[in-house]
C-alpha cells in the first residue's frame, strides 16, 4: 500500500480460484478487468468508472462447476484491496450515499466505513438471470466486499424490473458511495471517530 496514492495490489489462490486486484483509490476511472464473466466484467468496469478508481482485476475460477466461487472471491480480494490502499483512514470522510437511477430501476446504497462489518441487502428481482449470470451472486459479492473491507454497507432497490439496470445501478451506486465515503475531507484532521480509531 502506498499512502501517497493510496494504491494496494492484492493476490488470492484457491484451489477454485486465482484473482489478482491492483487498485488505486485516487484514480481516473481507468480499468482492466478480466473475470471470464462477460455481465461481471461489465459491472466492475463500472464500478471503477464511477467510482474514478483505477482498477487492474484478473480473475480464473472454475466456471465449469459455478460463477459463485469466482463472484465471491472477487469480492473478498477487492474488498482487501479496498482495505489496504485506504491505509489508516485518517481525513476521509467515512460515510458515503447514493441514490441512482438506471433507466426503469432506482436503487440506494449508504455505507460506512467502520471497520465493522455488515450488510443489509434488500434487492427484490422477479427475473433473477442476465444471460448465464444469476443475479443473486451479487448479494454474495457485497458480502464478502463489505466484510473483506470493513464496511457497513446497505443497498436496496426501490423498483427496477430489468435486473440488468437493477444490478448496474446498485454497482454504480455502490461506487460513488465508496467515492464519496474515501475522499479526503480538507476539514477532518485525524480519523473520523470520537473512538481514535474506526
Amino acid at each position: 500500500m502506498s499512502e501517497a496514492n493510496r494504491h494496494a495490489v492484492v493476490e488470492r489462490r484457491t484451489r477454485e480460484t486465482e484473482v489478482r486486484v491492483a487498485l488505486t483509490l485516487d484514480g481516473s476511472g481507468q480499468y482492466q478487468v478480466e473475470t471470464g464473466i462477460a455481465f461481471f466484467d461489465h459491472m466492475l468496469e463500472s464500478f471503477a468508472k464511477h467510482g474514478l478508481f483505477d482498477l487492474e482485476l484478473r480473475a480464473k475460477g472454475d466456471l465449469q462447476v459455478d460463477l459463485h466461487h469466482t463472484v465471491e472471491d472477487v469480492g473478498i480480494t477487492l474488498g482487501q484491496a479496498l482495505r489496504q490502499a485506504r491505509g489508516d483512514a485518517a481525513g476521509i470522510r467515512r460515510y458515503g450515499a447514493q441514490l441512482l437511477p438506471m433507466a426503469e430501476a432506482k436503487a440506494e446504497v449508504a455505507l460506512d466505513i467502520s471497520n465493522r462489518a455488515f450488510l443489509v441487502y434488500d434487492v427484490p428481482l422477479e427475473n433473477s438471470r442476465v444471460g448465464d449470470f444469476d443475479v443473486s451472486l451479487v448479494g454474495d459479492f457485497c458480502y464478502a466486499l463489505a466484510q473483506n473491507a470493513g464496511l457497513d454497507l446497505h443497498i436496496k432497490l426501490h423498483y427496477g424490473q430489468s435486473p440488468h439496470h437493477a444490478v448496474e445501478a446498485v454497482f454504480k451506486g455502490l461506487a460513488r458511495a465508496l467515492r464519496q465515503a474515501l475522499e479526503r475531507d480538507p476539514r477532518q484532521t485525524g480519523l473520523p471517530s470520537v473512538k481514535g480509531t474506526l
